[in-house]
């Protein structure tokens, strides 16, 4: 499903854009250029929505742009659509099964142990990434 929030795109001195949410609870990000914010404000969104639904909290009705008030001259204001379905498929903690090979001396060993398969896996995984984060 798809939702569309207003977000206000402050231009700064250094070329940056601040990006704000009046409607959620003043959701703020940014972004380097113009189409970063725009990207980072999606991104923001999505993150604000998913998490708000997957608590059981209600989402606000979204202002309509002509009501939108900034207040500064140079700063925009526009419309973000974020489509939820893709973003809990993208993002949402549902297991996914995949398949791996591993020398059978090590599988007996594991067995033995008692070692979770799936959580050294995930452990891994997520410690992989903090790396190159």
């Amino acid at each position: 499903m798809n939702y569309i929030y207003p977000a206000i795109f402050y231009p700064e001195d250094n070329g940056f854009y601040s990006v704000v949410f009046p409607d959620l609870n003043e959701l703020a990000t940014y972004g380097d250029s113009l189409a970063d914010a725009f990207a980072m404000a999606q991104e923001a969104c999505g993150q604000y929505l998913f998490t708000s639904l997957r608590d059981g909290n209600a989402l606000p009705t979204p202002t309509p742009i002509n009501k939108i008030e900034k207040d500064e001259d140079a700063a925009l204001v526009n419309l973000i659509c974020v489509n939820l379905d893709n973003y809990a498929r993208a993002y949402n903690d549902k297991a996914v099964k995949k398949t791996l090979s591993i020398p059978a001396w090590l599988n007996t060993v594991c067995e033995n142990y008692g070692i979770n398969y799936s959580k050294v896996l995930k452990d891994a995984l997520i410690a992989k990434i903090q790396i190159h984060s």
